[in-house]
């Protein structure tokens, strides 16, 4: 497991948004629940989905599957992970994070106001759950910026299921309800294989 002091996030610095790594720091925040809030299952469940929501952003730059080609799973073809978080705009690839109209890094103004309360709680007492998930979420995106990913991918193996031959990795994720499908070629990850993290569903594709 990735090693992350307690005390950064409740004392209030975490990563700037306008540099990589608080940007990309934000977004998993943003994707993960914190205890009380829907979704919210375990600290180790909402750092696992941090972690596996880090490697689709990474499948979708460097694990581009056979038969298909990289603007059909990230909507664009770049090497860069701000462009492929940016792309669509504040309601396309990940919603709320967007580039603004002089091509600058922006997010919807909840993403910040969430991650200052988390922070506000997480800085009120000893350092608990609270801190511990902003720190994980900090210290994924910064090693990830240094260009290396600090967990394993849990989906990378996925061969087969329901019959269906897969990719492998996961390329989507969404929240778990019935009604949120990316539909054309992306297949649910079952329960079976923990296609449910963080109360996010994610998914693979089919093989081409």
């Amino acid at each position: 497991m990735l090693a992350v002091s307690p005390h950064p996030a409740a004392a209030g610095s975490f990563p700037s948004a306008d540099t990589p790594e608080g940007y990309i720091g934000r977004l998993l925040i943003n994707e993960a629940p914190f205890p009380g809030e829907r979704g919210f299952v375990s600290e180790a469940d909402s750092k696992a989905s941090m972690a596996q929501i880090l490697w689709v952003l990474e499948c979708r730059i460097h694990f581009i599957p056979a038969g298909y080609h990289q603007r059909e799973i990230a909507l664009v073809d770049t090497s860069n992970v701000l462009d492929v978080i940016t792309a669509g705009g504040a309601r396309g690839q990940v919603d709320g994070f967007f580039r603004d109209a002089q091509g600058r890094l922006a997010t919807a103004p909840r993403v910040e106001d969430r991650l200052q309360n988390l922070i506000r709680i997480a800085g009120r007492g000893e350092p608990g759950r609270f801190a511990r998930l902003l720190n994980y979420g900090a210290a994924l995106a910064t090693e990830y910026v240094r260009e290396r990913l600090a967990e394993p991918d849990r989906f990378a193996g996925l061969a087969q299921f329901g019959g269906t031959p897969v990719t492998g990795h996961a390329y989507s994720w969404m929240t778990d309800r019935d009604y949120y499908k990316p539909g054309g070629s992306y297949l649910r990850i079952p329960d079976q294989y923990d296609g449910v993290l963080g109360g996010n569903r994610f998914f693979t594709l089919k093989r081409r």
